[in-house]
């Protein structure tokens, strides 16, 4: 772990967590109490998405949603001006604060932060993007308010947890101009994972974890983790890209667990039922 970190995070493990905002709806009632538990043992910070939600709040806006699929196969929200704003407002105003709340609740002290916040999350704005057409052919296309990662700002997570907070982070980024970007969840947990040399990062979804041609997929090493990415569907790719991502960056275990049955926190720790990937 960094020398600079202070010595009362070396003494814990720590554990970056990644839910979805659909999932927060789904989440097992037991889920906030095994959270309380977990971060009594360890460091948690927790990351969250919310790609429905903002669907949905665009729509009832009148703004209707494009999304992309780049030449690996990711599939993504093409993101301009007016959609980067609602991003910003329903991500780090409705759901991180919905989130927060609920945490308070159950007397967990959580801080709801937002990448922009102290430069948490710094990303380059993507200035084209190369997508696929509806014919299968490769396009460029402007990049819009879409920001590659390209730094975290640990000292201030540092801070927070030393302090004994939970920070909980929404996944909008800050250019070096300061335009707001919209950064995919999964991957922004990754990036926070890494740069904080987390003991291990959670993906919690709604299924078991990584379904093969319907069975769970218990363990994978990175390579094969890489080498499977192209022959997984839309969603799950994501977390699957994220979490070597993640192991890469020097994070030791990443699970993919399902956040809609009881104590998943703790039983995704001990491996129960669930994809783990490591080096």
């Amino acid at each position: 772990m960094a020398s600079h970190i202070l010595p009362s995070l070396q003494c814990k493990e720590m554990i970056t967590i990644k839910i979805g905002g659909s999932v927060v709806d789904g989440l097992h009632p037991s889920t906030i109490s095994d959270l309380k538990k977990v971060a009594e043992q360890e460091k948690v910070i927790l990351v969250h998405g919310g790609g429905k939600e903002v669907t949905r709040i665009s729509e009832a806006l009148g703004k209707e949603q494009k999304f992309i699929v780049s030449p690996g196969g990711i599939k993504s929200r093409y993101t301009d001006k007016e959609t980067a704003e609602i991003f910003t407002m329903v991500m780090s105003g409705k759901i991180n604060k919905m989130i927060v709340g609920m945490l308070q609740k159950n007397g967990i002290n959580a801080v709801g932060l937002s990448g922009i916040d102290g430069r948490i999350i710094q990303a380059e704005r993507k200035k084209k993007l190369i997508v696929m057409n509806e014919k299968g052919r490769k396009m460029i296309i402007d990049g819009g308010y879409t920001g590659k990662i390209h730094d975290v700002n640990s000292n201030l997570i540092e801070i927070i947890l030393n302090n004994g907070y939970v920070p909980v982070i929404s996944p909008i980024a800050i250019s070096e101009e300061s335009d707001f970007l919209n950064v995919d969840g999964d991957r922004a947990a990754a990036y926070v994972a890494g740069k904080m040399q987390s003991d291990k990062i959670l993906f919690l979804t709604n299924v078991d974890g990584l379904l093969m041609d319907d069975k769970l997929v218990t363990k994978l090493s990175l390579d094969e983790a890489k080498a499977i990415i192209p022959k997984i569907g839309f969603g799950m790719e994501k977390k699957i890209l994220a979490a070597t991502e993640a192991i890469e960056m020097g994070v030791k275990q990443a699970l993919v667990a399902n956040g809609q049955r009881e104590n998943p926190i703790s039983k995704a720790i001990s491996n129960d039922n669930c994809t783990v990937i490591s080096r």
